[in-house]
C-alpha cells in the first residue's frame, strides 16, 4: 500500500477505521505494562531515590512534544508541495497532541529538576527552547482559529511549523551546544556507551513506545474527525445554496 493512498479522505478514513482500535489497544498496553513496571517495580536511584521515576513519563513526553513538530513540519510541506488536504489536517490534529506533551514535559521536568536542582525552573538552553516551542505550538493553534480562510491558514500555520522547527531542534540538541546548561544529556542513545540504568531500561522503552502509539492514534483520531467535520460544513453549504 503507498503512503499517497493516504492522501484520499475518503480511503484515509476508511483505512483508520481499522487500524485505530488495535493501536489505541497497543498503545494502552504497553503504558500500562511500562508505567506500572517503572513506578513499582524499579528501585530508587542511589543519588536521585524515587525521584528518577518521574523519567518514565518526562522522556517520553518530551521526545514526543519534539517529535510530533518534526511530524507536523513534514506534513506541512507536503502541503506546500502537493495541496494533499489530509497532511494539512494532519498537521492540525497533531499541534494541541504536540501541546499537551510539551506542557507534561516541562512540568515533569520541574518536579525531577526541584529536588535535583533546587528549583522548579531554570533559564537554560533545553528548558527555554521547550518553553519557546511550548509558545509556537500556542501560535499554530491560535492562528488556524482566527484565521477564516482555511486554504490561508493552511498556508500561513505551515509557513509557522517550518520557524518553529528550530526550536523543535535547539529542544533536542541544546544540550550539545551549550555545555553549561544544567540539563542532563540523552538517557538513551546510539551513539553513547552508557544509557540509563539497565534497572530503568526496558519500562522507559515500553513507555516511549506507549507515547508513540499514543500520539499516533490520537493524531489520527482526530484527523478523521477534521475530514468529517468538513465535509459536513460541505454538505450544509450545498443544502444551503439549494434553499436560497
Amino acid at each position: 500500500m503507498s503512503v499517497w493512498e493516504f492522501a484520499n479522505p475518503a480511503r484515509f478514513v476508511r483505512i483508520v477505521g481499522r487500524i485505530l482500535a488495535p493501536t489505541a489497544l497497543l498503545s494502552a498496553s504497553l503504558l500500562a505494562v511500562g508505567l506500572v513496571w517503572g513506578f513499582f517495580f524499579t528501585p530508587p536511584d542511589y543519588v536521585q531515590g524515587s525521584a528518577v521515576k518521574i523519567l518514565f513519563v518526562h522522556v517520553p513526553s518530551a521526545l514526543m512534544a519534539i517529535n510530533a513538530w518534526i511530524m507536523m513540519l513534514a506534513a506541512s510541506l507536503i502541503w506546500l508541495v502537493r495541496r494533499h488536504r489530509v497532511s494539512v489536517l494532519a498537521a492540525k490534529s497533531a499541534a494541541p497532541v504536540g501541546a499537551v506533551m510539551t506542557l507534561a514535559a516541562m512540568v515533569t521536568g520541574g518536579i525531577w529538576g526541584q529536588p535535583m536542582w533546587g528549583t522548579w525552573w531554570a533559564w537554560e538552553p533545553r528548558l527555554t527552547s521547550f518553553l519557546i516551542l511550548f509558545l509556537f505550538y500556542l501560535g499554530y493553534i491560535a492562528l488556524w482559529h482566527e484565521v477564516d480562510d482555511k486554504e490561508r491558514a493552511a498556508d500561513l500555520t505551515s509557513v509557522l511549523c517550518m520557524v518553529g522547527s528550530v526550536f523543535a531542534f535547539l529542544s533536542r540538541y541544546a544540550v550539545n551546544f551549550w555545555q553549561q546548561g544544567l540539563h542532563q544529556g540523552a538517557s538513551l542513545s546510539l551513539d553513547r556507551d552508557t544509557n540509563v540504568h539497565n534497572a530503568y531500561y526496558v519500562p522507559l522503552l515500553l513507555c516511549m513506545a506507549g507515547f508513540a502509539l499514543l500520539f499516533v492514534t490520537l493524531v489520527l483520531l482526530r484527523t478523521r474527525t477534521e475530514i468529517r467535520k468538513q465535509h459536513s460544513a460541505a454538505i450544509a453549504a450545498r443544502i444551503n445554496a439549494d434553499v436560497r
